[in-house]
C-alpha cells in the first residue's frame, strides 16, 4: 500500500490542482478563480518572482488558440496555392487505388495523359478547398475545455493536432465535401474522369471500375491537413522562432 502512495513532487502538484479544481466546483465560491489560479501556479511551478513559468489557465488556453490560428493560417497559406499538394511528396494526392487497373490499361493504349490530367485535377481541387477549413478550425477552437488544454499542454508535440482530428474530422469532411465536389466541377476533373472512363469502357473484356472522386479527395485534403497542422505545432513548441507572441514565449517556452 505505501507504494501507491509514494508519488513523485509533481503527481502532488496534479492531485493537489485536481483536489482545488474540484473544491471549486463544488463550493462555487467568490473566491473560486483566485483559488482555481493558485493551483495552476503550483502545477507549473510558477514562484512569486514572476517567472517565465507562471502560467494561468486563461493564458496557456489563450496560447493555444493562438498557436492553432497561427497554425491554420500558415496550412491554409501552403496548401491552398497552386501546387501546395500537387508539388509536395508528402501530401500529393494519386489516382484512388479502384483507377490502378484503368491507369494501367490506359497507358499501354497511349492514353496516359488522361489519368496524369485527372490526378493533377485531384490535387487542383483540394488546393482550391483547402481556405475553407481555416474558419472550421478557428470555429472549433472555441470549444476546448479546460480539461483538453490541460492534457494538451501536457501531452506530446502533436496532441492539439490529434485532439482535432478526433473532434472535427467528422464535421470536417462534411463541412469539405460539398465544397471538394464543386471544385473537382471547377478544375474540371469531373470532365476528365468521365472522358477517361469513356475510353476505358470502350475497351473489350476490361474489368469493372470506378471510384467517388468526392469522397476520396475529401479524405486526402483533411489528412494534407492535419499533416502540416502537427508539423505547425510542433515548431511553435520547440523553435523560438516560431513563438512569435510573448504569450506563445511564456507558455511554449519553459515546456
Amino acid at each position: 500500500m505505501k507504494a501507491i502512495f509514494h508519488k513523485s513532487a509533481k503527481h502532488k502538484c496534479l492531485y493537489t490542482l485536481f483536489a482545488i479544481v474540484i473544491s471549486v466546483f463544488i463550493l462555487n465560491t467568490a473566491n473560486a478563480d483566485n483559488l482555481l489560479e493558485k493551483g495552476i501556479k503550483t502545477f507549473f511551478g510558477a514562484g512569486e518572482n514572476g517567472s517565465r513559468e507562471e502560467a494561468t489557465a486563461g493564458e496557456i488556453k489563450e496560447a493555444f488558440k493562438q498557436a492553432l490560428r497561427i497554425g491554420s493560417e500558415n496550412v491554409v497559406e501552403q496548401l491552398g496555392q497552386e501546387d501546395g499538394f500537387n508539388e509536395d511528396p508528402a501530401v500529393h494526392i494519386p489516382l484512388p487505388e479502384k483507377l490502378d487497373v484503368v491507369k494501367s490499361v490506359l497507358a499501354k493504349t497511349g492514353l496516359s495523359f488522361l489519368t496524369d490530367n485527372l490526378e493533377l485535377k485531384l490535387n487542383r481541387a483540394a488546393e482550391k478547398a483547402t481556405p475553407e477549413a481555416k474558419k472550421l478550425f478557428l470555429q472549433a477552437i472555441k470549444n476546448m475545455s479546460f480539461e483538453d488544454v490541460m492534457k494538451i499542454y501536457e501531452g506530446p508535440k502533436d496532441s492539439a493536432t490529434k485532439y482535432f482530428k478526433s473532434r472535427m474530422s467528422g464535421p470536417l469532411a462534411e463541412e469539405m465535401r460539398p465544397i471538394i465536389k464543386n471544385s473537382l466541377s471547377q478544375v474540371g476533373a469531373v470532365q476528365t474522369y468521365n472522358r477517361m472512363m469513356d475510353e476505358y469502357d470502350s475497351i473489350p473484356l476490361v474489368p469493372e471500375a470506378k471510384a467517388n472522386l468526392t469522397d476520396y479527395v475529401t479524405k486526402k485534403g483533411m489528412e494534407g491537413i492535419f499533416y502540416y497542422m502537427a508539423e505547425e505545432e510542433a515548431a511553435i513548441r520547440e523553435n523560438p522562432a516560431k513563438q512569435t507572441t510573448e504569450l506563445l514565449k511564456r507558455v511554449f517556452g519553459t515546456k
